[in-house]
């Protein structure tokens, strides 16, 4: 039956356990943690090439530049924000500054200033995945009934989705949602935004915007949402998904889920190591192949709704009303700043 309410879960969230296990049966993948700082060649070469296309299309006729943002624009949008995330987990350079102004730039060509705040709130999504207080790739509960199980509605949240996740912070605990380095995003933003509209034309701002939202919305790409942490199969315990699909090839390995949960200090390009290292725990979990046969049946399955996640009421094993004991951070441990060069 369509659900009304999300999945609980009594236990502690799955990746602690695992991260546990691979560093026992399989201490080889210690040495994979670290940085890789050719990536931000990676953010800097994107940008570039995004401006590029923005300036192509800026004299071209609307279904030119249309046709321009859904098959290029989103996937150059949609590598740069993988490469934010990779920000987010001091990935790419030791400094953690460094990591954010990488972040910064990474964002310009999504017109939408997110960077700052996505690395401000994604760690407590790993730290506390599935709390409804502190993980903010939850939906809200108000916005699963409103979304409901009909295919319209799941396709309209999706295409609407850069400005869906924007509203999910505002629910969380323990946050600041306004610093000195978010200030700083908005306003590098709005000023390469207007530079842009200044300089290129309409054409081109509106050319980005949409590269944005076909990038993260109604896209084969947009699955990669649906894949991470929605239950889609035939599990009811498994809350978290891997893809192991081509489009990994233009997406910077983002599609290894699980693996990124279970050692999040290993950079994108080492993932599919992981994968291979422990293969007894990586191929016997279900995953996905295409994200574009996932878009359809996320979208026209009424089995499947913003219910089919799972949800949890305690932080690293304190009850979230418990608030004598510090908060524990997962990601400590394995932090690649801590770790090595």
């Amino acid at each position: 039956m369509s659900r009304t309410e999300f999945h609980r879960s009594v236990a502690r969230e799955p990746h602690r356990e695992r991260t546990k296990y691979l560093l026992t049966r399989h201490p080889e993948v210690r040495d994979l943690i670290g940085r890789n700082p050719l990536s931000f060649a990676c953010v800097v070469g994107l940008v570039m090439l995004q401006i590029s296309l923005a300036y192509a299309v800026r004299a071209q006729p609307l279904w030119v530049m249309l046709l321009a943002a859904y098959l290029l624009g989103a996937f150059v949008n949609h590598a740069l924000f993988v490469l934010i995330h990779e920000c987010a987990h001091n990935l790419i350079f030791k400094r953690r500054n460094a990591n954010i102004w990488t972040g910064i730039l990474a964002n310009l060509p999504h017109v939408i200033p997110s960077s700052v705040s996505f690395q401000n709130y994604h760690i407590k999504h790993h730290s506390h995945q599935g709390v409804y207080e502190l993980d903010a790739d939850l939906p809200h509960e108000w916005e699963a009934r409103l979304v409901g199980h009909g295919a319209v509605r799941k396709a309209l949240w999706l295409a609407l989705f850069p400005i869906v996740q924007a509203l999910r912070p505002i629910r969380l605990r323990e946050i600041n949602a306004v610093d000195r380095w978010v200030v700083t995003n908005f306003v590098a933003q709005m000023t390469f935004n207007l530079a842009v509209w200044i300089l290129l034309g309409p054409m081109a701002f509106f050319y980005l915007l949409l590269s944005l939202f076909f990038g993260i919305g109604l896209h084969p790409l947009g699955a990669r949402w649906i894949q991470r942490h929605y239950m889609t199969g035939d599990s009811d315990e498994q809350e978290t998904f891997s893809y192991y699909g081509p489009l990994n090839r233009v997406a910077f390995n983002v599609g290894y889920h699980n693996e990124h949960h279970d050692l999040p200090s290993i950079p994108w390009n080492r993932l599919p190591d992981v994968r291979r290292a422990a293969p007894e725990l990586y191929d016997t979990l279900e995953y996905h192949t295409s994200w574009t046969k996932l878009l359809f049946k996320f979208i026209f399955n009424r089995e499947i709704s913003l219910f089919s996640r799972m949800v949890r009421s305690e932080r690293g094993g304190v009850p979230l009303s418990d608030e004598s004991r510090p908060d524990q951070d997962l990601l400590g441990a394995l932090d690649p700043t801590e770790k090595r060069t």
